[in-house]
């Protein structure tokens, strides 16, 4: 199909079936960069679940874990005093005298679930060994393996797991986030005193179930 115009005094025609074809090429380029995008969306891991606010069947999954013995999970210390302006309560580099009070409440949470057959670790760290006393009554001599943790930490928390009995680990963020990196997760943002739990009921497939944050105990519903 020909477009015939007369402009200037001068016959022009116009090839209308090429345009069509630049037209159908540009929609198919626009598609597909709508849908790369969009398939990546979809078929990005997901990130973990939080296991708060209502979450009913995600709860219910930690507490038959929990009772099972089959969970993993990582503790984040409370608020560190070096990077707060609130009074520390004793060392630079221990937690921030406000803090305690979290530390007790998230371990309140925890005793609430029932600690008998629970084993407990801190890294060596003083603001982490503080969150372990005040959230367990417990200080280890401290686990070098949860401060140095990049590419091991999966490796790690499994090998100190005992069957049947769930595991605690008192630990920082950069070994929080590196644990989902080895679960092939993106990693997520957790506060200070956050818990992220993990299921070893099958220990060659460790999976994640989500996360607490300290705050958010509270809302936490199970069937």
């Amino acid at each position: 199909m020909e477009l015939r115009l007369r402009l200037f005094g001068k016959k022009r025609s116009i090839d209308l079936n090429r345009f069509a074809r630049y037209r159908n090429a540009l929609v198919v380029l626009a598609s597909t960069l709508l849908v790369i995008p969009l398939t990546v969306f979809l078929l990005r891991p997901a990130t973990a679940p939080d296991l708060a606010h209502g979450n009913a069947s995600g709860a219910q999954a930690l507490l038959t874990g929990w009772a099972k013995g089959d969970l993993i999970v990582l503790v984040r210390h409370v608020e560190r005093c070096d990077h707060s302006s609130a009074p520390c309560l004793i060392g630079n580099d221990g937690i921030t005298e406000r803090s305690r009070s979290v530390a007790t409440s998230v371990g309140a949470h925890f005793q609430s679930l029932g600690l008998d057959k629970t084993d407990i670790y801190n890294s060596p760290i003083l603001r982490a060994a503080q969150t372990a006393n005040f959230m367990f009554n417990k200080v280890g001599t401290g686990e070098f393996w949860l401060i140095s943790c990049k590419g091991t930490m999966l490796r790690d928390a499994l090998a100190h797991k005992v069957v049947g009995r769930n595991l605690i680990l008192v630990t920082h963020s950069e070994c929080m986030a590196q644990l989902e990196k080895d679960l092939d997760l993106p990693t997520s943002t957790l506060g200070y005193g956050a818990s992220l739990f993990i299921s070893v009921e099958t220990p060659q497939a460790p999976r994640m179930l989500g996360f607490i944050e300290a705050s958010d105990w509270p809302t936490v519903k199970s069937h």
